[in-house]
């Protein structure tokens, strides 16, 4: 009896040893976010040219916080243009093949030698920045640009956006993405990778011809079908 009592005890402690382990396990596993780690969103700023400024060479300047005045070379920096209806786009992003937390995130940045960030504006509306900076905190994937975001300020957006991936980004290529799409890092990064042996390289659709501003034009004009028009999707090679 002593025998068959001393066994079931020593199972009883084999299993408790094994239920800590594992909880310790898990509890390490999960993912962790380190106080001293740098701040991955960055908010832009287009100030003069001063103390806390990247200059854009034409008197203008961008203002970024002055530990990120080293341009973080990268393959292709990607800014995926949202805007604040778009909360749920961005959820979806997250849920499949952008990582919603920081460390899968920089995982996935290391593996394919792009970093992503969604490319976003501000509003007037203050609840509307409220959300947008609880979502910040939380995710800390954004790009925020000191600009207006409308849809008529479209084209404005996306300057702004250049300017400051390339003040930011030392990077091969540049990429404008929309919310909607579902994107594949990896055959991205392939195809990059391919494309870095050409000085010059430009992938999506280019205006030509005169530009349009009446509300009422479809944008199936005889001007897109030649290679003009707009397009949610652009690469740009920098050199």
């Amino acid at each position: 009896m002593a025998t068959k009592g001393y066994a079931i005890l020593a199972s009883c402690l084999l299993i408790g040893l094994a239920g800590f382990i594992f909880g310790l396990a898990a509890l390490l596993s999960a993912p962790q976010k380190c106080a001293n780690a740098e701040p991955r969103s960055i908010r832009v700023v287009w100030e003069r040219v001063g103390d806390g400024v990247v200059s854009d060479g034409d008197g203008a300047g961008i203002g970024v916080d002055p530990r990120r005045r080293r341009r973080q070379k990268v393959m292709g920096f990607v800014g995926i243009q949202t805007g604040f209806g778009s909360v749920g786009r961005r959820r979806s992003l997250r849920q499949t093949w952008m990582p919603s937390d920081p460390q899968s995130l920089q995982r996935l940045e290391e593996a394919t030698g792009l970093t992503f960030r969604f490319v976003i504006g501000k509003t007037n509306d203050k609840s509307k920045m409220l959300e947008l900076k609880k979502e910040v905190a939380e995710y800390d994937d954004f790009l925020l640009l000191d600009i207006e975001e409308e849809y008529s300020k479209l084209p404005y957006k996306t300057l702004a956006y250049f300017k400051a991936a390339y003040a930011l980004f030392d990077a091969d290529f540049y990429v404008k993405a929309d919310d909607d799409i579902y994107l594949r890092p990896d055959r991205l990064s392939l195809l990059l990778v391919k494309e870095r042996s050409h000085s010059q390289t430009y992938l999506g659709c280019m205006k030509k011809g005169p530009v349009f501003t009446d509300p009422k034009l479809k944008c199936g004009s005889k001007e897109k079908k030649k290679g003009g028009g707009g397009g949610g999707g652009k690469l740009v090679r920098s050199r």
